[in-house]
């Protein structure tokens, strides 16, 4: 096994003689995380990428709250492998886990950022040192599971040490054109992983994996584009599996542990436009934009939902899902619901993508229940009341070099989003702007097209917002708006608060209930990680990464040329803050 581990040595014990580590980090018993833990995590802990199963992005802490959030002070900083930063930590039992960019991760005490332990992953033989983002890693039993960005491995490594316990090679990064961009989550004692798989890679698309905990031996797959002969498999104009490429899970996934089904997202298929993929025009491109109910034990889909058929611009449903039971009462604002289901309880799922549009299904069957713009669209043109989306076939590219003008280009995307049962509201970042996009013939490889964002149609000068949503109702709450982009992921707290921050280095507290920036302060750089909050020893921490995160197209100051704002990439930096 291939491995490269660093445990503060000598040096370490000067330190450590002069000023003793912190109850966190001393040697003591590891605390097994059992199914039991991940489904009912201690307050003070973040144990998954979204801290719980369902994704909601919630702290039920409460000792940080509108009175006092104006005396938050920094505890503590710690620099952060180079690369591209969109990751979210873990805390357990008073120890932060980094997934670093680069492949990197690291064990530090959570009250104070002191080192416990590194791994640092080698490169591939004969390659360079990656600098690949790892959005998030996982812990189960005794140990932590992570994704490595550059070889295609997943690694099991004990929590205590950091010492490699398997590795089990996925998929082959440069043979595949696929690399893991996210980590895993796991599902009683299944280490399930998504990928990004661009065109020229593996022939018949992308796939989501599961493996053994405790062997790391691979269970199934499950891949995500149909096959002929399967159900959806006619619905891809004609083309050969050969021919059908992307279609990429590539962020984690949910669970719903009383159903005992996974939630996964599914992104494009890919070349972009219908032209360059050789297609004849037709069909939905099955499980193109797709949200996946799969079975844990074997990887058969259950059911699905396809938020947009013959995608032609790039505009993945891949994100998070967030579960999460209401009482369904349409709000007289919604254009696109079901009448049907209005009155009852239903166990429901949010989600939406880079088409700007949210949807709410029933988790347990898949039913449609509500859809809304979170912005100015032009790709939706219309969904039926039962859920049957309608693309606008307006932008389709006729001939190689059309220029087709669409948007939001990304409207969600990997910035994450929150829900607070406090408002019974989601909350997400967004980016208001939209894509130029101009056709190429598919040479072998990458996604045939030329893009390019731009701002968008509608309040083209406010490219940076937050909204919140009634999940039950589909009501607008309110909006924040501003001139940069907000492209870090958001934490809603017990004390009524979210968290998150711009690429113009500011990081803010609003109020869940109407908006209002109750707390800000600036930091070092673009804050493009997910914020989260934790306790140890009875005390509430914010924690944030900085450094910019994998798209330049989306991390622009270019939509507001008029508006003076400007901040550096790089100088990659966890934050972490509380009261005095």
């Amino acid at each position: 096994m291939r491995s490269d581990l660093w445990l503060p040595g000598a040096a370490a014990v000067l330190v450590c003689a002069l000023a003793p580590l912190p109850a966190a980090a001393q040697e003591r018993p590891f605390e097994t995380v059992t199914d039991e833990v991940l489904r009912n995590p201690s307050d003070g802990d973040w144990l998954q990428w979204r801290r719980t199963y369902d994704g909601w992005g919630y702290s039920p802490l409460d000792q940080i709250d509108r009175d006092n959030v104006g005396n938050l002070r920094l505890a503590w900083s710690r620099a952060l492998n180079p690369g591209g930063v969109e990751l979210i930590p873990l805390v357990y039992d008073g120890v932060m886990y980094i997934p670093h960019p680069g492949g990197v991760v690291e064990a530090v005490d959570a009250s104070t950022g002191d080192l416990i332990w590194q791994y640092r992953r080698p490169p591939p033989a004969g390659g360079r040192p990656s600098s690949g983002i790892t959005r998030n890693i996982a812990i189960y039993a005794d140990r932590i599971y992570y994704a490595a960005p550059a070889d295609g491995a997943v690694l099991a490594l004990d929590a205590a040490t950091g010492e490699v316990v398997w590795e089990t090679q996925v998929h082959d990064n440069e043979r595949d054109r696929t690399r893991h961009s996210s980590g895993p989550i796991v599902v009683r004692g299944k280490v399930l992983t998504g990928r990004s798989c661009q065109p020229g890679g593996i022939p018949g698309g992308c796939f989501i994996a599961a493996h053994d905990a405790e062997t790391g031996e691979e269970l199934w797959r499950r891949f995500t584009i149909a096959r002929p002969g399967e159900p959806g498999g006619d619905s891809w104009g004609g083309l050969a599996l050969e021919d059908r490429w992307h279609v990429s899970p590539w962020m984690p996934g949910t669970y719903d542990p009383e159903l005992d089904l996974v939630y996964w997202g599914t992104g494009v298929p890919g070349p972009y436009a219908g032209i360059s993929r050789g297609s004849d025009g037709t069909g939905d491109l099955l499980y193109s934009n797709s949200t996946l109910a799969l079975d844990p034990d074997t990887g058969a889909i259950v059911w699905y939902y396809q938020h947009l058929p013959g995608d032609e611009i790039d505009v993945d449903y891949a994100h998070e899902r967030i579960l999460v039971d209401i009482t369904y009462e349409p709000s007289a604002e919604l254009e696109w619901f079901n009448p049907d289901a209005r009155g009852e309880s239903r166990r429901a799922l949010w989600a939406a993508g880079k088409g700007g549009t949210q949807f709410v299904l029933d988790r347990e069957t898949g039913e449609y229940l509500w859809a809304r713009p979170l912005l100015h669209q032009n790709i939706i043109a219309s969904i039926s009341p039962t859920g049957r989306v309608e693309r606008n076939t307006e932008l389709t590219h006729r001939e190689f070099g059309d220029v087709i003008v669409a948007g939001p280009r990304a409207g969600k995307d990997w910035w994450y989003g929150a829900y607070s049962p406090l408002t019974g509201a989601v909350y997400q970042p967004l980016l208001n702007a939209w894509v130029e996009q101009t056709s190429l013939e598919f040479a072998g490889t990458g996604n045939a097209a030329i893009r390019r964002t731009i701002p968008s149609a509608d309040q083209p000068g406010l490219p940076g917002m937050v909204k919140g949503f009634d999940v039950a109702t589909g009501e607008l709450l309110w909006e924040y708006k501003q001139s940069a982009p907000w492209l870090g992921g958001l934490v809603a707290t017990g004390g009524g608060l979210l968290f998150g921050g711009d690429i113009n280095r500011r990081f803010r507290a609003l109020d869940q209930e109407s908006g209002e920036v109750l707390w800000e302060t600036i930091l070092d750089s673009r804050i493009t990680g997910g914020a989260i909050s934790y306790a140890v020893g009875g005390r509430q921490y914010v924690a944030v990464a900085t450094g910019g995160g994998s798209s330049g197209s989306y991390e622009t100051f270019g939509l507001t040329p008029d508006v003076p704002l400007e901040a550096p990439r790089g100088g990659n930096t966890m934050f972490v803050f509380t009261l005095p």
